[in-house]
């Protein structure tokens, strides 16, 4: 009977001798803090004590695991023959414009496409166009101010006419041109002189119409019709009265 009271003793002795377990943070060894991650630094759980405790790429301060600072951040901190990568120091890509990719050149140790290259102005930026495989600024744009030709007795625009039209609108527009645009319309000879002038004011309304309908203004286009008045080729042939139908731009 007395055997189980020394058994409680000597349970109780080894209690004390060995200590409880330390509540967390407080710590006496890694132990006991592996179950959340950490390691034991000076009696407290920590996220790390030195850089091994952190992954890679991340470095311990404060005990604390935080990204590594970049090792540089311009090329003239790696030296020569060295180029600034990511935040780390690396060799250059090359050192000769052979050692680059058809089209590139070596420019401070970077294989480089030059700057200012273009293969079509959709290359360039707003403002420039290719020339000679290069982005210039573009200078002025000159819209088409070529006359409408017309059909005989006709006052109905071609799709050709219609096709010059659209380019032209697009050009006033994009160079916002200002001031008014006269539309003056012309007849060739045969008919009479009354039917003419109506013909040619016909043909002019037509240009005028189609071109609002492209957006442009209807305030700043003007219509004359002149008949057969004014025509630029004298001739009574069929290729002269083709130059004599028309509608002209004046501004």
């Amino acid at each position: 009977m007395r055997r189980i009271p020394m058994l409680a003793g000597l349970a109780l002795a080894m209690v004390f001798m060995t200590g409880c377990p330390k509540p967390y943070p407080n710590c006496d060894s890694d132990e006991a803090c592996k179950e959340h991650g950490e390691v034991c630094v000076q009696g407290q759980c920590q996220e790390c004590a030195t850089d091994a405790n952190c992954k890679e790429g991340f470095t311990c301060q404060g005990n604390k695991c935080a990204p590594k600072p970049p090792e540089c951040t311009t090329d003239t901190q790696c030296g020569d023959g060295r180029i600034c990568e990511a935040g780390a120091c690396a060799p250059a890509q090359c050192k000769a414009d052979e050692q680059c990719p058809s089209g590139s050149k070596c420019e401070r140790g970077r294989c480089q496409v030059p700057q200012n290259t273009c293969s079509s102005s959709a290359d360039c930026g707003e403002g420039q166009e290719c020339q000679a495989g290069k982005c210039v600024t573009a200078g002025p744009k000159e819209c088409n101010w070529e006359p409408v030709r017309f059909g005989f007795n006709e006052a109905n625009l071609t799709s050709e006419a219609q096709s010059r039209l659209s380019e032209l609108a697009d050009c006033i527009k994009s160079t916002k041109a200002s001031g008014k645009i006269t539309l003056e319309g012309h007849a060739d000879e045969r008919g009479t002189e009354e039917y003419n002038l109506q013909l040619s004011n016909r043909r002019a309304a037509s240009v005028k119409r189609y071109l609002t309908t492209l957006g442009l203004p209807a305030k700043s286009l003007d219509t004359v019709g002149y008949g057969e008045t004014r025509p630029v080729n004298q001739a009574s042939d069929e290729e002269a009265w083709s130059q004599n139908r028309r509608v002209e731009f004046r501004r």
